[in-house]
């Protein structure tokens, strides 16, 4: 499975490029999925809904099906978190795999850099940050984007994972 990553610090834009980055590439024809880490407890539940129900008297599991979507719900409870690898080997086969986070995995990424957040480039000390997607001109040793840019990026992420001739 091929699978390309989104880094950033907080508010740089990561997720907007994320949304932008899977418009873009559906469009042309290929498929994609993607992860998200958070560092947050979320919940995609509702308290009173009857998986919620399930889930709070201790399933350890609940699926949440009808014709339109599936959501699989897992508790950890005190489990240690899924690895990444763990987490792409639930998807079903797909083009590419978009992963928003997991900035120290060794799959290669492209940074979200907004100059305004104050942050420093993850890239200058990160070898699998392959580019950056800027609001801001920068001189790096690698390519450096227009964050809003998201043709030239996407062309250079399917160049990346040998994915642009099929985007033809």
């Amino acid at each position: 499975m091929r699978l390309y990553g989104v880094i950033g610090w907080k508010n740089a834009g990561k997720t907007g490029l994320m949304e932008r980055l899977v418009r873009e590439i559906t469009g042309r024809g290929l498929t994609v999925s993607t992860v998200k880490h958070t560092h947050h407890s979320f919940d995609v539940d509702q308290p009173g809904k009857d998986s919620w129900r399930h889930r709070n008297a201790g399933a350890s599991e609940v699926i949440l099906a009808s014709r339109n979507r599936v959501a699989h719900m897992i508790e950890m409870r005190d489990a240690p978190e899924l690895r990444l690898d763990q987490l792409l080997a639930r998807l079903a086969p797909v083009d590419l795999v978009l992963v928003e986070g997991y900035k120290r995995e060794s799959h290669p990424k492209i940074e979200a850099f907004r100059a305004g957040t104050g942050n420093p480039l993850i890239a200058q000390d990160n070898a699998t940050v392959r580019a950056v997607a800027s609001d801001t001109p920068l001189v790096l040793d690698r390519p450096v984007f227009d964050l809003n840019d998201t043709q030239a990026i996407t062309d250079f992420i399917l160049a990346e994972v040998g994915l642009a001739r099929a985007a033809e």
